[in-house]
């Protein structure tokens, strides 16, 4: 399902503990609210990490697999990687791994598609997944981004809701190019 959110100012039914004052583009300052703060992250042994320099392919890998996603081939995440307009993830201390991810691509100035969300299982549950989107979108606020859409399974619908992602206000559907379906009705001469 397409949800689609224009973030410009909190949600006041959050109850969010942390601020930050955010500018996007020529508008007013908006204040971003994170459930954990940066500092919290870290006193629980978690580094935030906003470049792919340091993240091993393979470890991000085996956290898509555990949450559902097929196995990729890492050639292809790092192409994939070095084409993204905004990444963060976070690396538990202890095991120097990824746990938490999420990326988002687009054309850098209108509109941005929110990526591969994910939460290491054994690490679902605390506040991670949150604390990745809520840095993501801020980030991509920053850039002036405004028109920020993201691709969800019907299942985890609840998640997002409370970021500010709704079904498309504008009562756009989206639409996926089908290869198999195409493949299926194509008449040879």
């Amino acid at each position: 399902m397409l949800l689609r959110g224009i973030v410009s100012t909190p949600l006041p039914s959050l109850h969010l503990n942390t601020t930050r004052t955010v500018t996007v583009s020529a508008q007013t300052p908006t204040t971003t609210n994170y459930s954990i703060s940066d500092k919290e992250l870290e006193s629980r042994g978690f580094i935030l990490r906003r470049t792919i320099s340091d993240l091993n392919l393979d470890h991000l890998n085996k956290v898509f697999v555990a949450v559902g996603f097929p196995r990729r081939d890492p050639a292809k995440i790092k192409i994939a990687l070095e084409n993204t307009s905004c990444v963060l993830w976070m690396e538990y201390k202890k095991t120097q791994k990824p746990v938490a991810f999420a990326r988002a691509t687009g054309d850098d100035v209108f509109n941005a598609i929110v990526w591969d969300v994910v939460v290491d299982p054994s690490f679902q549950g605390i506040g991670l997944g949150k604390a990745v989107m809520e840095r993501l979108i801020d980030d991509l606020l920053e850039k002036g981004i405004c028109n920020i859409a993201l691709y969800s399974e019907p299942r985890v619908l609840g998640f997002y809701r409370p970021l500010g992602f709704v079904a498309d206000p504008d009562g756009i559907r989206g639409m996926v190019y089908s290869t198999k379906f195409n493949n299926n009705n194509k008449t040879r001469s």
